[in-house]
């Protein structure tokens, strides 16, 4: 074969490589899937865990996907973001507890209605409250990472004396609505009827989320404010506006990640979102800053790690996930879907 056949060899193979590489991370999902059921003996008890597991990343994936645009698009390390996931959370168990007629009729109509309306009482709230944290705690420190840390840090530690001013010290333990208790039976497995809404509810804010980024105008210039912000400016386009506008629905999407955490965890803490902020920094960091996509896959993948492990060596559990975190970045430095900025 003639060099410059090779030549012509090489370059019909590199956009098959580049897309084996782009595919590379898809594929991790999948393939923890079938290691947790090699390592598993019962289908039954892995099928429950790959649904605990896939609920778990979801929830996950809510409360990381607006910190991670805001990562990506405004450069702002914000620590205090565990703050709108508690208050989010008080504030939509408060409600429930409210429509308490509601949750606990035996009819799936109306739990659901009750939860819809706790979710947009929680993402109301955590939006106002991410409008007012954006202007008068991160707006100054832009550009400053340390800063950003010092005073994000002690936003979270003001609104958790506030959370227990306002609701008390007392941890609030509270039950899921009537028509979500309980399980379903599936190929001998009992499957959690509150984790499948919360798979169902992750996909379809997932699919939103991608959908507005990439087929909308306003996604189209925040994705482009990630790559290269100095061009936005320049074609016109008020990217300061763009911030807040990020900012906001990053704390609304937080405050939708509390209450749905609260009610899969059945209790509700001032700390809560500060625990979480662990695992959520892990998914944004392995994900890709400003990928929505990475951030899903990692979240998965935290989530499903999290419970085989948990099941199958509990003492190993809490290292899992810092574990999966060392892996993915020797692997790619970057994370597994990092948005590239221009130069």
């Amino acid at each position: 074969m003639s060099e410059a056949a090779d030549r012509a060899g090489v370059v019909r193979r590199l956009p098959l490589a580049d897309r084996l590489s782009r595919l590379a991370p898809v594929l991790l999902v999948p393939v923890l899937v079938l290691v947790g059921l090699a390592a598993i003996s019962s289908t039954s008890s892995w099928l429950t865990l790959t649904v605990s597991g896939l609920a778990m990343g979801m929830m996950i994936f809510i409360m990381a996907s607006g910190l991670t645009l805001v990562f990506g698009l405004m450069d702002v390390i914000n620590f205090g973001h565990g703050a709108f996931i508690s208050v989010g959370a008080f504030v939509g168990v408060s409600l429930l507890m409210a429509l308490g007629e509601m949750t606990g009729a035996p009819s799936l109509a109306l739990n659901l209605v009750a939860l819809f309306l706790a979710v947009l009482a929680a993402m109301a709230a955590t939006a106002v409250m991410g409008w007012a944290f954006e202007r008068v705690i991160v707006r100054p420190v832009y550009g400053a990472h340390l800063k950003q840390i010092l005073v994000t840090v002690g936003g979270l530690i003001v609104v958790e004396q506030l959370i227990a001013v306002i609701w008390g010290p007392e941890e609030i333990y509270l039950t899921r609505p009537e028509m979500l208790k309980g399980a379903v039976t599936f190929a001998g497995a009992a499957l959690e009827r509150y984790r499948l809404v919360a798979v169902a509810v992750g996909l379809v804010l997932f699919l939103a989320m991608r959908w507005v980024l990439r087929r909308t105008r306003i996604g189209l210039i925040v994705r482009a404010g990630v790559e290269d912000g100095e061009m936005v400016q320049a074609l016109g386009y008020r990217l300061r506006l763009v911030f807040v506008v990020v900012f906001v629905a990053g704390s609304a999407l937080a405050g939708l990640g509390g209450v749905m955490w609260g009610l899969y965890q059945e209790v509700v803490t001032a700390g809560m979102g500060e625990e979480m902020m662990i695992l959520v920094f892990i998914v944004v960091i392995i994900g890709g800053l400003g990928s929505v996509e990475g951030c899903f896959i990692g979240a998965l993948l935290v989530g499903l790690m999290q419970n085989y492990v948990a099941f199958l060596e509990p003492k190993l559990a809490l290292m899992s996930n810092i574990g999966l975190l060392v892996v993915i970045l020797m692997w790619r430095p970057q994370g597994m879907m990092p948005v590239v900025k221009a130069k």
